[in-house]
């Protein structure tokens, strides 16, 4: 085919005699065709046509010195944990590491067990079958979600404890006297950890679990009943192993969030590594020793996200079809459709309607005035981190997802997902790496102002709001960049183009165009880095200035000293903050399937 192409800054006009399309081996002739191909000029990478130099624009260099900053922590905790100033480490191994070894995984593994089975059976009915309750249980499912575990570990402490009204109930009934006479589980145990923590976190998987049913093609379950399986062999058979992928990044999560979990294992006094990590950084203090306990956590983490990519490395997920008919809502009736309705039931009210009821009866009844004007001012130092880590997350995610979308390459994808991983780091690995980081610049800037001009400047940085900001931002910053790069992905690349030929650079091509098509993106970013910084304990703990309570450090405060109902109205506005977006989000996620019809 004869061609000829002209050049033109970032577009190139090619007139040829024919058009031809290659089909496999075939070549199809179209006849004439003048064809305008607008692309940006970094479309082979952005080293194409350049000095090796060249690539080093404002854009790259920005995103780079973002995810150097948001890694900074996570690097400083390796450092350090292999050049302790005092090793500990020997000490460590052979008197707490093995218990925190050993409760941390049996809390992993129980609270994996019990979210895998509650998440995936509950998302299952939901989807595919028809009984009593289930309109109002798929936006329900998820409002365990709002509730931070340490408060309903709090709640059901207050409940099920020796002086608790319902072990009170249960000796006024068969008149006991003492515990001698009953038996009752413990719950300020490894157990009553796990199942306070199941409660909250079933949800990751249950809304990974149904959003990944919703995506399957009916054509598979009609293939596997033509060939005699009935709906539950199907289930597990079929449909099952086809939402592994998104079950299984569910159950990371909760893993991560029990790693991270500091409220409820303190309040329990499980020793798992969160809780060592304060015990010796605070009461030993030796910041090297808790680095080092540190580094194990972030082995946690590591085997977590590897292992399973090791374990599909050789298996594929594709849609047999890419028909989507109405889903087949087995109908369930009798014994059966009860069941399914006390199924779902049982964790959102255990895991919030009862927990929010008792809190509701002690704000009523500890309402004092005075707490509550002392509530309001930390609700506004609440608000205010979260606020501003929110809106910073989400400027530095459209940078850097906006710098990966203009020049592309490898370089960008690796700083993209350098900065991502602070999210599957627990809060108090990360607050042991930004006091490493801002201590040593703190001291860097008072030695050097000591040489030069014989004055101290003291801690600018350690000790204060910038301190805790700076330690959301590198802990939920995954949250803002992944909401970002996934709106930006869907907007097709010939607007880039046509924006450019009309004269507009990069950074006029971002404020006037994607910015109105994302605004939606953005502002869901910000809502979600938004409430997870409200409900952030650890971090937040080690890395306040003196005197500076939030909302989730005032809850933890109170409870610990057996003041909840002085702490149920703060606990209350936690929990209320985070069902709005919940409730969003389900809706967000039952309209997600193709050919989605309200009222199916």
């Amino acid at each position: 085919m004869s061609a000829e192409t002209h050049a033109l800054g970032d577009r190139s006009i090619s007139r040829a005699g024919s058009l031809s399309v290659m089909s496999g081996n075939r070549r199809y002739e179209l006849g004439t065709a003048t064809t305008v191909v607008s692309q940006p000029a970094s479309i082979n990478g952005p080293w194409s046509g350049r000095r090796p130099w060249q690539w080093l624009d404002g854009w790259t260099v920005g995103t780079i010195l973002m995810a150097v900053l948001a890694a900074v922590p996570i690097l400083a905790v390796v450092y350090l944990a292999f050049t302790p100033t005092e090793n500990i480490w020997p000490h460590l191994v052979a008197t707490v590491l093995p218990g925190y070894f050993a409760t941390t995984l049996i809390l992993m593994l129980g609270v994996g067990i019990g979210t895998l089975v509650i998440g995936v059976s509950t998302a299952w009915l939901v989807t595919m079958c028809r009984f009593p309750g289930r309109r109002i249980f798929e936006w329900g499912m998820l409002l365990p979600m709002a509730m931070p575990a340490y408060i309903i570990a709090y709640v059901y402490t207050d409940i099920l404890e020796f002086a608790g009204p319902l072990q009170k109930l249960l000796r006024a009934l068969f008149g006991w006297s003492g515990k001698q006479d009953y038996w009752f589980p413990e719950i300020r145990s490894v157990g009553g950890a796990i199942a306070m923590m199941t409660l909250v976190l079933y949800p990751y998987v249950y809304l990974l679990a149904r959003a990944a049913f919703l995506e399957q093609s009916v054509g598979v379950f009609e293939a596997s009943r033509s060939l005699g399986r009935g709906p539950w062999r199907s289930f597990f058979t079929v449909a099952l192993p086809l939402a592994r992928p998104g079950i299984v990044i569910g159950l990371s999560l909760v893993l991560m969030e029990t790693l991270n979990d500091f409220g409820t294992v303190d309040f329990f006094a499980v020793n798992t590594f969160s809780l060592g990590i304060f015990d010796v950084w605070m009461n030993m203090n030796n910041v090297s020793g808790a680095a080092q306990l540190a580094s194990v956590m972030l082995l946690f983490v590591a085997f977590l996200i590897f292992s399973e990519r090791y374990a599909r490395r050789r298996q594929r997920f594709y849609h047999a079809s890419s028909k989507y008919q109405a889903l087949p809502n087995f109908q369930l009736t009798g014994g059966l459709g009860l069941f399914a309705t006390a199924g779902c039931l049982t964790p959102v009210l255990l895991g919030f309607v009862l927990p929010t009821l008792v809190l509701l009866r002690y704000t009523q009844q500890h309402f004092d005035p005075e707490l509550t004007r002392e509530i309001l001012k930390h609700a506004l130092n609440s608000v205010k981190l979260s606020v501003m880590a929110g809106t910073i997350a989400v400027l530095i995610a459209i940078i850097m997802a906006y710098s990966a979308r203009i020049k592309g390459g490898r370089v960008l994808l690796a700083a993209s997902r350098a900065a991502a991983m602070g999210y599957a780091v627990p809060g108090a690995v990360l607050a042991v790496g930004v006091m490493i980081v801002l201590g040593n610049l703190d001291n860097g800037i008072d030695a050097f102002a000591r040489r030069n001009f014989g004055l101290s400047t003291g801690l600018i940085f350690s000790g204060t709001i910038a301190a805790v900001t700076f330690g959301y931002l590198v802990r939920f910053l995954a949250l803002a960049l992944g909401a970002v790069e996934a709106s930006l992905g869907k907007i097709t690349p010939n607007i880039d183009g046509a924006s450019r030929s009309l004269g507009r650079g990069a950074f006029a091509t971002m404020r006037h165009v994607h910015l109105p098509l994302i605004r939606a993106s953005v502002l869901t970013a910000i809502m979600l880095v938004f409430v997870d910084c409200m409900k952030e304990l650890p971090m937040t703990v080690i890395l306040r200035p003196f005197n500076f309570q939030t909302l989730a450090t005032f809850v933890h405060q109170y409870a610990s000293d057996e003041q909840l109902g002085d702490a149920a109205l703060a606990a209350l506005s936690i929990v209320a903050v985070g069902v709005v977006p919940v409730i969003l989000l389900s809706l967000t996620i039952a309209k997600s399937r193709p050919g989605h019809r309200q009222g199916d």
